[in-house]
């Protein structure tokens, strides 16, 4: 089943924070979009690409701006031989088969389309398409693809379930699991995890996940960043219950504030530069320290554009881990831009958190 979004209004293009936040609310409904398309105000090509998306088997979401709101539902009319009426103050097709305030579907044929209204400052209204297909996510570690798909498909075959395998990072892949017609996927999920015990975390979202483990504990944890900027924390934090795991996260720049709030020494920055391994290792002690929190996770990196040198290029970046086991560094040479050095840092961060206590995570 594919499920597409649609923005018609010119505010969805240019406000990206409106624009991410209906995406974010469909997603938890479906949890994968197949395409996301975008029409200005007035758009004339819209009616077209509505007459051929209701012409197929698909799940059509339409988020659009009250100014739109109206004309979609004209050109859905004009498209499926219907009219509008007025329904809970709404003007919608007659056929709608069910409606909220703000939000009706409509079936034509083999599509389904659920057109929903949203302006700035608004909730979004309710979402009445719901994902019919039987999917799980599961995070597999330290095993390449070809090797897990060798493990897993047997697996696969015998409760009678399709697999997609992708990789996030080195050593990080996400296995999507789709039910067929007598599939058995918790079965599956349940054989992959004693095959691997060490290595399967069934879920979709992998910081929804830490923040029960470590709150089912009563674990805290703390960050210290450097070239992601507070993206490690932003990662956490827009999931619900950060706040029971999480004590903080010291965003530190400059190398004075390194050695002031997480107390690295002035000897380590001066002689192995804060690009290094000695460095994020104080940071992570340094971090906890305090906070008090059990485990911490620094970052020091060169993300670019531009600072590298010779030794350190753009795309330099060590990691370091702390927590009641121990701790661990590591060297990363990433390849991108800027914002995807940071992403990828913070996917790297996230894996050595799980693996620094397999005990706890796994």
């Amino acid at each position: 089943m594919k499920f597409h979004l649609l923005f018609v209004g010119t505010k969805f293009i240019i406000n990206e924070s409106l624009r991410e936040y209906a995406t974010r609310k469909i997603e938890q409904k479906v949890e994968f979009l197949s395409s996301v398309s975008y029409f200005k105000d007035g758009d004339n090509r819209l009616f077209l690409h509505l007459e051929k998306e209701l012409h197929s088997d698909t799940r059509l979401f339409i988020v659009a701006s009250k100014q739109n709101f109206t004309t979609v539902g004209k050109l859905l009319c004009t498209v499926t031989s219907d009219n509008q009426i007025l329904k809970e103050s709404m003007l919608i097709p007659s056929n709608a088969a069910i409606f909220e305030e703000r939000s009706y579907v409509i079936e034509h044929e083999q599509s389904v389309v659920n057109v929903l209204q949203l302006d700035e400052q608004q909730e979004m209204p309710q979402i009445l398409i719901e994902n019919e297909s039987a999917k799980a996510m599961m995070h597999l570690f330290d095993e390449e693809r070809e090797s897990a798909l060798a493990l897993l498909n047997p697996l696969a075959q015998m409760y009678d379930v399709a697999l997609n395998v992708e990789k996030i990072v080195e050593g990080w892949l996400i296995v999507e699991a789709a039910s067929k017609k007598y599939g058995d996927i918790s079965k599956f999920l349940s054989a992959a995890k004693q095959l691997m015990p060490q290595k399967v975390i069934a879920a979709a979202n992998i910081m929804a996940y830490i923040i029960d483990v470590l709150s089912r504990h009563s674990k805290k944890i703390a960050f210290a960043e450097s070239c992601t900027g507070g993206l490690l924390s932003y990662y956490l934090t827009r999931n619900n219950g950060a706040s029971k795991i999480l004590e903080g996260s010291l965003v530190t720049y400059s190398n004075e504030l390194k050695e002031n709030w997480l107390a690295v020494t002035h000897e380590a920055l001066e002689s192995e530069g804060a690009v290094s391994a000695e460095v994020v290792k104080q940071m992570s002690e340094g971090v906890i320290s305090v906070s008090h929190a059990d485990y911490s996770i620094s970052v020091s990196g060169i993300a670019g554009d531009g600072g590298g040198t010779e030794f350190k290029p753009v795309g330099t970046v060590y990691i370091g881990v702390r927590g009641p086991k121990g701790h661990k560094e590591v060297h990363l040479r990433l390849k991108g831009d800027r914002n995807y050095v940071q992403h990828q840092s913070v996917l790297y961060a996230v894996k050595m958190l799980l693996e620094l206590d397999k005990d706890i995570f796994f």
